[in-house]
């Protein structure tokens, strides 16, 4: 073979490779999202009057950063436990409380990169909010980070109670100075929930949600919490107040991974 032929030769296949990575590429991109089951729904669909704070949405949490998968600051939960909020939003509401939800169904990219994070031992920067006590390290090994997580089944809500007439939170400026989550509440990011003993979302052993320690008006908001909701079927979390996974769950083994948003919602056969 010609020194010309094996030239050309060498030509055509880069070209042919070139032109298959392209085609790789494009398909890649235009592959769809996936969309979530017939059973999933935006919980503002059944209950309008349930606050929604979805941390995961802004920087606002122990990453920093908005997380992955999260395209609207929108609760999306299996049609069973929405509904079962909106009965405990009923009841609470007589009472002078409203539910606000901060977390409902995760993709599993957010958890992936919950995961990211967690292993990058440099990136530091919520440390003095959401995990002053915690070594970074320990993430794994004390169980405050998994590579799966039971919200990506669609059935489980992280939430607390607000006092009405509900005040608007303050708005989370990245770079603000941060103070523990389990500072005292008028110390702690002025969220506009009922005082709980700590911040949403810590890293800490008060975040558990029977602690001895948490006592008085705290501990009676989480037993409100915790006894509003277990009558309908959920049940909490020992080691975290807010979360609560509603039984029997619509998908036991399935960990999904459609985006938060209603495009997940429309055009599902």
């Amino acid at each position: 073979m010609t020194r010309l032929s094996l030239a050309v030769r060498g030509l055509v296949t880069a070209v042919a490779a070139l032109l298959a990575a392209t085609a790789a590429s494009a398909t890649a991109q235009a592959k769809p999202e996936p969309r979530a089951p017939q059973d999933f729904v935006a919980l503002d669909s059944v209950d309008p009057t349930i606050i929604q704070e979805i941390r995961y949405f802004t920087p606002h949490n122990f990453v920093g950063e908005p997380i992955d998968g999260y395209r609207q600051p929108l609760c999306v939960l299996t049609r069973p436990a929405a509904r079962a909020l909106h009965t405990a939003q009923r009841e609470l509401l007589r009472q002078g409380y409203s539910l606000k939800v901060y977390d409902c169904y995760r993709p599993q990219r957010a958890v992936d990169h919950f995961v990211r994070w967690a292993k990058d031992l440099e990136d530091q920067s919520m440390k003095a909010e959401f995990y002053p006590n915690v070594d970074k390290t320990r993430l794994f090994a004390d169980g405050y980070i998994a590579e799966k997580s039971g919200h990506s089944r669609g059935s489980t809500v992280d939430l607390t109670l607000v006092k009405l007439p509900a005040r608007p939170t303050r708005p989370y400026h990245p770079g603000q100075p941060l103070t523990p989550c389990y500072a005292p509440k008028g110390e702690r990011f002025p969220d506009s929930s009922v005082d709980m003993g700590t911040g949403y979302d810590c890293f800490d052993t008060l975040s558990h949600t029977l602690d001895p320690r948490v006592q008085g008006e705290q501990r009676a908001n989480r037993l409100l919490l915790k006894s509003t909701l277990e009558k309908l079927g959920f049940v909490n979390l020992a080691e975290e107040w807010w979360h609560f996974t509603f039984k029997p769950e619509a998908h036991p083994d399935t960990y999904f991974d459609f985006p938060v948003s209603r495009a997940s919602l429309t055009g599902r056969d």
